[in-house]
């Protein structure tokens, strides 16, 4: 391939001549399409970061910084926010659990405590702040309150006391002597109403 040739191709006559001397006046044709694509890869990078430069150009960037801005804070916030709804959710449950089975209504009960004043340990349970005022809120609003009582059994008979001896200590077979003695009680007063009914 010569000068003209190369020139007809699209290359500058100066382009053309830097070939020439590089290769003498003869190129291959593989070696001249090597040159002749990397020539136009090239042209279209150019082409493309013009492009980009262009686009770039057109950017607010003290708006574009401003956006940034804004975008830190939004973030800044809700990690904020999410900790402290973190925090309030380990609270209600500590003073929930610690509630269960002294008031009526747990979700009411808290409503009327100074959250502010509980603490916690790593564990999540209740350490400070919380009996005070529960003993306080029993004075002044006692309804809340499960009503501290023994519980007992309507209908089950007390058991007699098993016999002791002199030094206080049960004697042997006494309870079951007991029992046997008010089954047998049990079962002669239901035969002799049997007995009266029929006669």
């Amino acid at each position: 391939m010569n000068k003209e040739q190369l020139i007809a191709l699209g290359l500058t006559e100066e382009q053309a001549n830097k070939v020439i001397e590089g290769y003498g006046p003869t190129i291959p044709k593989s070696r001249f399409d090597d040159v002749n694509n990397t020539k136009k890869q090239l042209e279209l990078d150019i082409a493309s970061r013009d492009k980009q430069l262009e686009e770039l150009k057109k950017v607010d960037a003290a708006g574009l910084q401003t956006k940034i801005t804004e975008l830190q804070q939004e973030n800044a916030d809700a990690k904020v926010k999410y900790e402290n709804d973190l925090k309030e959710t380990q609270l209600y449950s500590a003073i929930k659990f610690a509630l269960a089975g002294k008031v009526h209504d747990a979700d009411i009960a808290i409503t009327q405590i100074d959250k502010k004043l509980i603490e916690l340990d790593a564990e999540g349970k209740v350490t400070k702040g919380l009996d005070e005022q529960l003993k306080t809120l029993q004075e002044s609003k006692p309804f809340l309150f499960v009503p501290e009582t023994t519980q007992t059994f309507k209908g089950v008979i007390p058991v007699t006391p098993v016999e002791k001896d002199k030094d206080g200590n049960p004697v042997a077979g006494s309870y079951g002597k007991q029992l046997a003695e008010t089954s047998n009680q049990g079962a002669k007063e239901l035969a002799d109403a049997q007995k009266s009914y029929f006669d």
